[in-house]
Parts: structure tokens; C-alpha cells; sequence
């Protein structure tokens, strides 16, 4: 089984300490969806949601919550991120928005945690744009995607 890398000896939760970490390129991409009647998405592609422009303010908080990710995940390092890209794109097969984060960074840690963080911040911040007109609006499927770098390597998810 693999060991857990927050626990320490003890079986206390602890920051990982990466001072011995080389400094490498690190890229991680997370996908997730908000799954809403086709009204609302119309809503949404048509620019007529009270609240504004529901994408563009989707895609600045995923930009944002990236940043802030230490804040919010207790044992998450601060992180200089190189490159962040939210990508929100109607599906009418859901019908939905699928939001997609690539976030990158020359660093001692990864960025799946900042990749997750910022599709998680997206997909609430659609629901809360568009809430008025459809309650029962899902968010599913937040998933890490892949990532590259690092000690582990690459990963890549099943389809």
C-alpha cells in the first residue's frame, strides 16, 4: 500500500516538507461539469443571466481560487504558479458548461490540487450565477485529468 505523504510517523497530519525537492516543471489539468436544464443553459450562451456573464466571471474565479488554493486546502504549499487556463465550454449533451483547468508551475510540489481547486471554484461560481433560474443544477464529475512532473511522473485518467 502506498504511504500516505501528510501523516507523519506519528500518524499526525503534517505539511510535506519539499526543501529537498528539485525544482522541475509541473503541469496538472482537471475537469469537472454543471449539468443544468437546456433553458438554463440558453440563459447562459444567450448573455440574458441577471447576474452578468456567467462564463467570463466563471473562468476569473477559477483563475483566483487557483491562487489562493493554500488558503483554502489546509497542507497545500503557496505556490507560484506559472499559468493558469479555465476553459468553459456549453455542451448541450449534458446539457451543461464543461469547465476544464490547466495550471502549470516551475516548482518543488505539483499543481493537481490547484488544477482541482480552480474547476471546483468555477463550477460554483455558474451555479451561483444562474441559481435563480434552475435550483436543481448538479456539479459532477471534478476529476484530475492528468498531470506531468515530478518524482511520481506522469498520470493519466481512464476515459
Amino acid at each position: 500500500m502506498t504511504k500516505l505523504t501528510h501523516i507523519d510517523a506519528s500518524g499526525a497530519a503534517s505539511m510535506v516538507d519539499v526543501s529537498e525537492k528539485a525544482v522541475t516543471s509541473r503541469t496538472a489539468v482537471a475537469e469537472g461539469c454543471v449539468v443544468m436544464l437546456p433553458e438554463t443553459l440558453a440563459l447562459i450562451r444567450e448573455g440574458n443571466a441577471k447576474k452578468g456573464d456567467v462564463l467570463g466571471v466563471a473562468r476569473i474565479a477559477g483563475i483566483m481560487a487557483t491562487k489562493r488554493t493554500h488558503e483554502l486546502i489546509p497542507l497545500c504549499h503557496p505556490l507560484m504558479v506559472s499559468k493558469v487556463a479555465v476553459d468553459l465550454e456549453p455542451d448541450d449533451t449534458l446539457p451543461g458548461i464543461r469547465v476544464t483547468a490547466t495550471v502549470k508551475v516551475a516548482g518543488q510540489t505539483g499543481v493537481e490540487m490547484e488544477a482541482l481547486t480552480a474547476v471546483s471554484v468555477a463550477c460554483l461560481t455558474i451555479y451561483d450565477m444562474v441559481k435563480a433560474a434552475d435550483r436543481g443544477m448538479r456539479i459532477e464529475g471534478i476529476r484530475l485529468l492528468a498531470k506531468d512532473g515530478g518524482k511520481s511522473g506522469s498520470f493519466r485518467a481512464e476515459p
